[in-house]
């Protein structure tokens, strides 16, 4: 409830032609006070003035956004009156001039952004910009996975083991490597993630049941089988009908220090090489695309593949 003594003032802020129509520009967007110096074409100190009057009596807001102050209409009990005063005026001229105003700098502020991308066009993939990273894309696309029993063949580090398991029913992480298991283990506990199983095995040779999951990972798993087209086939047998198979790997390489600092057993393979192994083992719809190029010398390429067992 507003006293007498704020209603006077309301009422009294209320009584200026450029207040009302900077809460006429408001009640559109939020707005700061150089989007408004713009649109009313008025000075800084004009507007600023008039700004601090109705932030005074409770009719707008505003909060900080870098070094600017964003300002909106207030919510509380003269929200209602002011909507009932600018309902009431919303045919002057004024007030359809600074809507031409505000739809004015609706366009230049697009056309600003628009020629920004145009110039940087060429350039864009080249420049580190906040928020793009491998583990952020992988994360929001993750969100579109199902919620399904995934296995997780070859955990690694086991990151991508823990962001399956953000989005799964369960996941079964297998490894050749006891250790492996139990640092991954020890890292969800940490984290609070309950629904990894872990089970040691060589991926040519599984101690897991036939069609007991959804959807099998293989993420640079491959290129450390003795004998991909029968680590493959074991993915085969442990998938549904339906199943879906994701391989990343390497593109073939002359990088031959892997096969003795990292245990590689193959320099990772060409686009049709994979498509052959991975149609050897049974899967069908098969699918292999270059995805990404390391930065960093050697510069080893990345390639990713789909499959499904046939229904």
């Amino acid at each position: 409830m507003i006293g007498l003594v704020g209603t006077s003032r309301l009422l009294k802020a209320l009584g200026d032609e450029t207040r009302l129509r900077i809460l006429h520009l408001l009640s559109h967007e939020e707005l700061s006070g150089t989007d408004l110096m713009e649109v009313l074409n008025m000075g800084q100190s004009r507007v600023s003035t008039h700004l601090a009057l109705l932030k005074e009596v409770g009719l707008v807001v505003d909060r900080r956004v870098g070094r600017r102050s964003q300002y909106e209409l207030a919510p509380g009990p003269a929200a209602g009156l002011v909507e009932q005063v600018l309902r009431g005026a919303a045919r002057t001229p004024e007030f359809q001039a600074d809507a031409a105003g505000l739809e004015a700098l609706q366009r230049r502020l697009q056309e600003e952004t628009r020629s920004y991308f145009d110039r940087v066009a060429a350039t864009f993939g080249d420049q580190p910009l906040p928020g793009r990273t491998w583990e952020g894309l992988s994360r929001a696309l993750l969100e579109l996975a199902p919620r399904a029993r995934y296995v997780d063949l070859g955990v690694g580090d086991g990151l991508l083991t823990m962001m399956l398991a953000e989005v799964a029913k369960v996941v079964t992480a297998v490894d050749i490597s006891s250790e492996m298991l139990a640092q991954l283990q020890a890292r969800a506990r940490a984290k609070g993630i309950d629904n990894i199983e872990t089970t040691v095995g060589d991926i040519e040779d599984m101690p897991l049941p036939d069609a007991s999951h959804d959807v099998a990972v293989m993420s640079q798993a491959l290129h450390h089988a003795a004998q991909p087209v029968r680590a493959l086939k074991e993915a085969l047998r442990i998938l549904v009908p339906g199943g879906r198979l994701l391989v990343l790997d390497l593109l073939a390489h002359n990088e031959e220090w892997v096969r003795e600092k990292l245990h590689h057993r193959h320099m990772g393979f060409t686009e049709n090489g994979l498509i052959e192994v991975i149609q050897e083992a049974g899967f069908v719809n098969v699918r292999v695309q270059r995805a990404a190029r390391d930065p960093q010398p050697p510069h080893f390429m990345t390639l990713v593949a789909t499959a499904t067992r046939e229904t």
